[in-house]
């Protein structure tokens, strides 16, 4: 245990083990009594025989909750929770909640503290009951709701949490749209695995009509096209992102190839490729697009296209597919060289993400809509 607390308790408990000693000095004055009470020398016992712990729970009893001393108490559970020492904040804020004289502002603060330390010790259901009753106050309004949203976020209660969110944006005056059309879009995924479609489908309107630029209603919506073989709605949805969120473009290419191929139209998704291709320019529809060359028009084309582009914008992906390319075209010696060469640059982007969050620089391999390191929504996307 550290000295911090043992300093800033010290003097408390000093001016309280003299008060106490004073109160027990009866009106005949002939025999001094001593100034300290027994309860405070016990606690310096405790400290010089390196029992800390013991002192510090000596000291903490002899602080009086008044209006003096409850910041005293609320700043030592914090530090005491900020050590991962719930069980004693728990213990501080039950007691100060457990006085009458408290007054209402001190006990609404006692009671969102103990609502955090409960977070803590990962007892959700107790800080849910005590956010609860918060939420209709006012100095604790907003708190209370992004408590009980994180709580409803962790326990996968999507329905509770559009409530909470919805509230949350009437009491802050911020907009929680984006966040409750992930709500609605989490409901959905939840749907289409226990097969109810069309329940899901529904969600995920409601998603739109939150967020009408949700790009992962979006890719939802497509899949459930896709999967009952609507290719044409899946293409005509899947192109929406474009206007939504261009970042995201490199997610529709496996998707919109699906479709294509399924209606014979590969012509169709190459001319709809240069056109992105020509706005917005992204490394993985150079490469799509290189691919249906090589069909159409052979590989020596498709050689020919990655190489200009090349020239203008290096990429290690472009290099690699230049390389695959060569490696069809070549043997012996030749085909060594390139082999040992797309070896070599391939290993380059091996542990290499292919997604990053723009709040706190989180990255990995997998597409995430909440972050996993700052929890934030809509900020992960592809690199």
């Amino acid at each position: 245990m550290g000295l911090e607390f043992l300093f800033l308790l010290l003097p408390l408990a000093a001016l309280s083990g003299w008060w106490i000693g004073q109160r027990q000095k009866g009106e005949d004055r002939e025999y001094e009594q001593p100034e300290f009470s027994t309860e405070y020398f016990a606690g310096l016992n405790y400290l010089l025989n390196e029992q800390q712990d013991k002192a510090i729970e000596v000291f903490i009893r002899m602080l009086d909750v008044d209006s003096d001393t409850v910041e005293t108490h609320l700043t030592l559970a914090k530090l005491f929770r900020k050590r991962g020492e719930v069980e004693r904040s728990i213990r501080i804020h039950q007691n100060l909640i457990a006085r009458p004289t408290l007054a209402r502002k001190q006990r609404d603060e006692a009671l969102f503290e103990l609502g955090r330390d409960y977070m803590a010790a990962g007892l959700l259901d107790r800080a849910e009951s005590l956010f609860s009753q918060l939420v209709s106050g006012r100095d604790y309004a907003k708190m209370a709701l992004e408590q009980l949203l994180d709580i409803f976020q962790q326990e996968k209660d999507w329905g509770h949490a559009i409530q909470i969110a919805r509230r949350l944006a009437q009491v802050s005056g911020v907009n929680q749209s984006k966040i409750i059309a992930h709500f609605y879009c989490e409901q959905a995924e939840l749907c289409y695995t226990e097969r109810n479609i069309s329940h899901a489908k529904k969600l995920l309107k409601k998603a739109v009509s939150d967020d009408r630029n949700s790009v992962r209603a979006t890719m939802l919506e497509a899949r459930f096209e896709i999967e009952a073989n609507s290719y044409r709605s899946a293409i005509r949805i899947l192109k929406r992102i474009e206007q939504q969120s261009p970042d995201f473009l490199s997610e529709i290419i496996e998707p919109l190839t699906l479709c294509y191929q399924a209606l014979g139209k590969l012509p169709e998704m190459k001319d709809y490729l240069m056109h992105l291709q020509q706005v917005h320019g992204h490394i993985s529809i150079v490469m799509a697009l290189s691919n249906l060359i090589a069909k159409e028009q052979g590989e020596n084309e498709a050689v020919l296209y990655i190489d200009n582009y090349l020239q203008n914008t290096p990429s290690i992906k472009g290099l690699i597919g230049l390389i695959k390319f060569k490696l069809n075209q070549t043997v012996g010696s030749e085909h060594e060289s390139f082999l040992q060469l797309e070896q070599l640059t391939s290993s380059l982007l091996v542990d290499k993400p292919a997604y990053e969050c723009g709040h706190c620089g989180f990255s990995g391999k997998t597409m995430h809509w909440q972050c996993p390191g700052c929890k934030q929504w809509n900020s992960v996307k592809p690199i």
